[in-house]
C-alpha cells in the first residue's frame, strides 16, 4: 500500500544476502520503484527453506513524527493485505515487521509466468483466453474492491498464471489505495504504469472503475501483442485496438472490450459487478437464489478429463448407435467417451490449435474434427487413427458437418467461407461465398439436399446442393434468413427436415418453416448468448445451450420452455442428442461435460 504511507527507496542501503528477524534472507534484487525494493528471498525457518517475496519500504520524510505516522499506517494496510492474501488468488502475506527503523513485507511467491512472459513466449491471446482470463480475474477484483482497496497498477506484468494449476493470481499491491471514511476518493499522486492508467488515475483521482479500465487495457495488449501506447489513436482521441488483430473476436466481446475502456468515468462499466452481469457470471445474490426445477431430467454424470487452464469444451457429439461420446476442447484435443459408463476410451491429437467442432459419419465409422488451425482431420473410428487433413480454409475452422449419405463434408470457417468436400476422392469440392462475416455454424438437412451456414454477418443462408449424385453442379444460394439482431452461433434441422432452428448472440433461438421459410416461433427466456442447438429424434423437443450457463428444452410445436438444466460452472458451449435413449450431452467453458438423463415420473 502506498498513497498514505509515500514510501520511497533509500538507494545507499544495500539489502543482498540480508537476513531478517532471524529466518527471512534476501536473495535477489527484482525490483524497485517509487515505494521501496523488492526482493526474490527464502525463508530459511523452513526445512527445506521456502522462496519468498520481501518489500522494503521507506517513508519520504525522515522526521520523528512522519516515521510514527508512517509506522502506524504500515500496520493499518499490512492488516489489509493480510486479509486480501486470505483469497487464493492473491498471494498471502506472510510476515510484517520493523528492523533497523526499516519496514518489511513479507508475502508468498508464486510460481509460475506473467502473462507479459505468455504473449512473448506463446503469442498472443484468442478470444477464448480473453473470456477465460475475465472469468478468473473478475471474482478476484471484486474481492479487493469489496474490502475498499483499489488496485492501481493492473497490468500483465502483475498477472501471474501459477504453474501449479495454471489459475491466474494478482499481485504487487504496492501501488494498492484503501478506500475509508477517513481517507475517502481525493486527489492524490498519480500512481501505476502510465500505459494501462485510467485518465482520472493519471490525475491522481483514482476510483473502483480504474481497474475496471486497466483490465481493459490488459486484454487489448493480450490479443495484439502491441503496447497500449500504439493502440491509442491520439489524432481521434479514441482505441484503435481492433485494427491490430491477429485473431477475430466477436461483437459481444468488442462491445465489453470497447466498455471497460471509456475514457468517461460515467460511461465505463461501474462496478466489477456489472462486467460481471454482461460476461455472464451471474452470482447467487442477483438470481435471488430461485432455481427453475427440472424433474424429469437429471445430471448423470459429469466428465472432467480435459485439464488445463483452457480447456473449454466446445462442441460434443453421440454416435448414431448411442455407444460413444465424443468432445472436443481447447486443450488441442478430442476426447472419446463410452456414453453408457462415462470410460474413457481414447484421446485423439494432432490438431496444433484449439479444436472447436466434432461431428460423427451417418454410420459412425468416422469422426471429423474442425480445429482453429485452419485443417479438418477425419479419424478412422475402429483403429483411434488419424485418416485424412483437409487443408484449405485461410482461417479457423468453427463447425464441420456430415451429410446424411456419408458422401460429403462441410466446414465453415472464419475466413467467411463454407466448403464442401468429398469423403471418397478426399478432396475439396465447392467453396461458397455468400456471407460478408465469419461462418459460425454449418448443418446439412437429413435428406442432404440443403446446407443452412450461420454467420456473424447476422444471416442464414441456405443452400440447394442440387443433388447428391451431382457434386460438379455447384450449391446455388437459395434464401438468406435476417430474423437476428446479433451474430448466429448455431443452426440446426429437424429431424423431417420441415424445420430450421438458429441461435443468437441476441440470446434468441428462432424457429423457421422452411416450405415457405415463414418465422414460426422467437423463443427468448436465455439471458446470454445461445450458442448450441440439438433437436430430439423425434423432432418434438429442441435442446439449446447458451453462455448463461444453461440448457434448456423446448417444445417446438408451441415454442414453450419445458426445463433448464442448470449446473455448469461457466458458459454451455455445446449440446448433443442421443438418438437412441432420452439423453442429452452438454459441453461447457468450466472444462466439463455433463450427461442428462430422462427420469420418467414415478
Amino acid at each position: 500500500m502506498s498513497n498514505k504511507l509515500g514510501f520511497v527507496p533509500q538507494p545507499n542501503l544495500q539489502l543482498q544476502n540480508l537476513l531478517l528477524k532471524q529466518r527471512y534472507r534476501t536473495v535477489k534484487l527484482i525490483g524497485q520503484g517509487g515505494f521501496g525494493k523488492t526482493f526474490l528471498g527464502v525463508d530459511e525457518a523452513q526445512f527445506p527453506s521456502i522462496p519468498c517475496v520481501i518489500k522494503q519500504l521507506f517513508p519520504h520524510h525522515r522526521s520523528p513524527e512522519a516515521i510514527n505516522k508512517a509506522k502506524e499506517l504500515f500496520q493499518q494496510e499490512a492488516l489489509s493485505l493480510e486479509e486480501l492474501g486470505k483469497h487464493p488468488q492473491i498471494p498471502a502475506l506472510l510476515a510484517y515487521f520493523e528492523e533497523d527503523s526499516q519496514l518489511y513485507l513479507v508475502q508468498e511467491y508464486i510460481d509460475g509466468i506473467n502473462l507479459a512472459q505468455v504473449v512473448e513466449e506463446e503469442g498472443t491471446f484468442n478470444e477464448a483466453q480473453i473470456w477465460q482470463l475475465l472469468d478468473d480475474l473478475l471474482p478476484v477484483l471484486k474481492f479487493i474492491h469489496e474490502h475498499k482497496i483499489i488496485h492501481r497498477d493492473i497490468k500483465p506484468e502483475n498477472i501471474i498464471r501459477r504453474h501449479e494449476d495454471s489459475h491466474l493470481v494478482l499481485v504487487d499491491f504496492g501501488a494498492a489505495k484503501l478506500v475509508t471514511a477517513i481517507a475517502p476518493l481525493t486527489t492524490g499522486t498519480s500512481i501505476g504504469s502510465p500505459e494501462y492508467v485510467a485518465p482520472e488515475q493519471a490525475k491522481g483521482k483514482a476510483v473502483f472503475a480504474s481497474d475496471i479500465y486497466s483490465l481493459g487495457v490488459t486484454c487489448i495488449y493480450l490479443l495484439t501483442g502491441i503496447t497500449p501506447f500504439d493502440l491509442f489513436d491520439v489524432a481521434n482521441n479514441c482505441w484503435a485496438w481492433r485494427h491490430y488483430l491477429i485473431n477475430d473476436v466477436t461483437s459481444r466481446l468488442a462491445m465489453i472490450l470497447d466498455k471497460l475502456l471509456q475514457s468517461a468515468v460515467n460511461q465505463r462499466f461501474q462496478s466489477v459487478d456489472e462486467v460481471m452481469q454482461a460476461r455472464g457470471i451471474r452470482s447467487p445474490e442477483s438470481q435471488g437464489g430461485v432455481k427453475i426445477p427440472n424433474p424429469l431430467w437429471q445430471c448423470r454424470q459429469t466428465l472432467t478429463g480435459n485439464t488445463g487452464f483452457f480447456a473449454s469444451v466446445n462442441s460434443v457429439a453421440i454416435s448414431p448407435d448411442g455407444e460413444i461420446l465424443a468432445g472436443a476442447s481447447d486443450d488441442k484435443t478430442i476426447r472419446l467417451w463410452h456414453l453408457n459408463t462415462g470410460q474413457e476410451i481414447c484421446i485423439l491429437s494432432g490438431h496444433i490449435r484449439c479444436v472447436k467442432s466434432v461431428a460423427f459419419s451417418w454410420d459412425g465409422k468416422i469422426l471429423a474434427s474442425g480445429s482453429d488451425d485452419r485443417t479438418i482431420k477425419l479419424w478412422d473410428l475402429k483403429t483411434k487413427q488419424e485418416i485424412h487433413t483437409f487443408s484449405g480454409h485461410s482461417n479457423a475452422v468453427k463447425s464441420v458437418a456430415f451429410s446424411q449419405c456419408g458422401n460429403f463434408l462441410a466446414s465453415g470457417s472464419w475466413d467467411k467461407t463454407i466448403k464442401l468436400w468429398d469423403l471418397h476422392k478426399l478432396e475439396a469440392l465447392c467453396t461458397m461465398t455468400g456471407h460478408k462475416l465469419q461462418v459460425t455454424s454449418v448443418a446439412f438437412s437429413p435428406n442432404g439436399k440443403l446446407l443452412a451456414s450461420g454467420s456473424c454477418d447476422r444471416t442464414v443462408c441456405l443452400w440447394d446442393l442440387n443433388s447428391n449424385s451431382s457434386p460438379e453442379l455447384l450449391p446455388q444460394l437459395c434464401h438468406k434468413f435476417t430474423g437476428h439482431d446479433w451474430s448466429v452461433f448455431a443452426v440446426a434441422f429437424s429431424p423431417n427436415g420441415s424445420i430450421l432452428a438458429t441461435a443468437s448472440d441476441d440470446n434468441t433461438i428462432q424457429l423457421w418453416e422452411l416450405q415457405n421459410y415463414k418465422l414460426i416461433h422467437k423463443l427468448s427466456s436465455h439471458s446470454w448468448s445461445v450458442v448450441a442447438l440439438a433437436f430430439s429424434s423425434d423432432g418434438e423437443n429442441l435442446v439449446s445451450g447458451s453462455w448463461d450457463k444453461t440448457v434448456k428444452l423446448w417444445k417446438v410445436s408451441t415454442g414453450e420452455e419445458i426445463a433448464t438444466l442448470s449446473g455448469h460452472l461457466d458458459s454451455v458451449n455445446a449440446v448433443a442428442v442421443s438418438s437412441i435413449a432420452q439423453i442429452i450431452a452438454s459441453g461447457s467453458r468450466d472444462n466439463s461435460i455433463k450427461i442428462w438423463q430422462f427420469v420418467a415420473k414415478s
